[in-house]
């Protein structure tokens, strides 16, 4: 006899923590796709919108110290779904903000909400792995797309029927609150705070946490978790680009850059926890790194579109799997580890589409692809130098037996 699945405590976890990944995902894809419909409500310049879109991304990067001490104070179930609320109502502020300057704000504390929502369901999906020794990170992260594909799905469809902006996130903030929901119910508790600095000490005084610099290998996790959303974010944004620049493709083949690389991602991840589960995270990391960076290579060398496509789809596989191994490993080292290593990502995602395109614009488009390569590169070097905890035996499986 085996247990039913909604009565199998992982399924259930799985399911809460899927809910919050999926919002992020939602959430980000929801406003970033009205921006053309924000930008004329509000009569900006497209330095403007450069501006709005870089205030989120720095909100998220300078979180850092808010952040660590929130997951210390709340712990990753609480902290998980105030976050995931706040990003739901930061929807509909937006949507009323009525000037830019407000608009800043919103899309700034819209980055530091997303910083201690990522932290948050990354502890909480590690804490999962490890509680049932079962691997789901990856699929936890294809999710997250899952739920970027559901946003463009609905603001496509709510376009076509209004134009107002108000009404879309108001259909979105229900989707949201739902997803909060159906995420409470199956949270994992914080089995105990990892930093306990408000316990009184021998005098009966409230302890002081003393703030310590990050270990090694924390900053190498760091360096890979840079690297690899550099290429992550730099191929989202620039690979249409390339095609029609470089390659000459058609104005129609142009996107496929972005469909072949996104899809590969999806389908990797989807396959992912097996894998860490049979070669363990670090070969992951490695191997996947490596085929990212030669298949790409490769692809700038021969030139054309179609060896351009096999080496996205090459970084599309091979980068996939990197940001779940390594927010699992860093999450093993306690919520500070986490917690800086989510900041430096955000960073390599901020900082990644920018740097190629200074590269680019000092040389041309095949030199910043290059840098790309090079950045995929890094991380299997990088993957060298952590020390990778052995994975869970066991992938994630339809049920558990009785």
């Amino acid at each position: 006899m085996r247990v039913s699945r909604l009565h199998d405590p992982f399924l259930r976890g799985q399911l809460a923590i899927a809910a919050l990944f999926l919002s992020l995902g939602f959430q980000y894809a929801t406003w970033a796709a009205r921006i053309p419909a924000i930008k004329a409500d509000l009569d900006l310049s497209a330095a403007e919108v450069g501006v709005l879109l870089m205030a989120a991304g720095v909100g998220a990067a300078v979180s850092f110290p808010a952040v660590a001490w929130l997951m210390r104070r709340l712990g990753s179930r609480r902290l998980g779904l105030l976050s995931q609320l706040g990003l739901a109502l930061l929807l509909l502020a937006l949507a009323a903000a009525p000037n830019y300057p407000v608009a800043l704000l919103v899309m700034c504390a819209d980055g530091v909400l997303v910083g201690c929502l990522n932290v948050a369901m990354n502890a909480q999906g590690s804490a999962l792995e490890t509680r049932h020794e079962r691997n789901t990170m990856a699929k936890l992260h294809a999710t997250f797309s899952a739920g970027s594909l559901l946003a463009a799905l609905l603001a496509s469809g709510m376009t076509a029927a209004t134009g107002s902006v108000a009404a879309h996130f108001g259909v979105a903030v229900v989707l949201l609150a739902a997803l909060g929901a159906a995420a409470r119910t199956g949270l994992l508790d914080d089995e105990a705070p990892a930093d306990r600095a408000g316990e009184p000490a021998a005098d009966g005084k409230p302890a002081r946490r003393r703030w310590t610099l990050p270990s090694s290998l924390t900053l190498w996790m760091c360096c890979a978790m840079v690297f690899g959303t550099v290429a992550e974010g730099a191929m989202n944004d620039w690979s249409a680009l390339y095609l029609e620049d470089i390659a000459e493709a058609s104005a129609e083949l142009a996107p496929l850059g972005i469909a072949v690389v996104s899809g590969m991602m999806v389908v990797a991840r989807l396959f992912a926890d097996g894998w860490r589960a049979r070669w363990g995270d670090g070969r992951v990391v490695l191997l996947g790194s490596a085929v990212a960076a030669t298949g790409l290579a490769l692809a700038l060398v021969s030139g054309g579109v179609a060896p351009a496509l096999a080496g996205f789809a090459c970084m599309g596989l091979g980068i996939a799997a990197v940001t779940p191994c390594v927010y699992a490993a860093a999450a093993r080292q306690g919520s500070d580890a986490l917690t800086l290593v989510a900041a430096m990502g955000t960073t390599g995602l901020l900082a990644g589409p920018p740097l190629i395109g200074f590269i680019a614009g000092a040389s041309n488009l095949a030199w910043g692809m290059g840098a790309v390569a090079a950045s995929a590169g890094a991380v299997a070097l990088c993957s060298t130098r952590i020390r990778w905890t052995p994975a869970p035996a066991v992938a994630d499986e339809a049920a558990t037996p009785a």
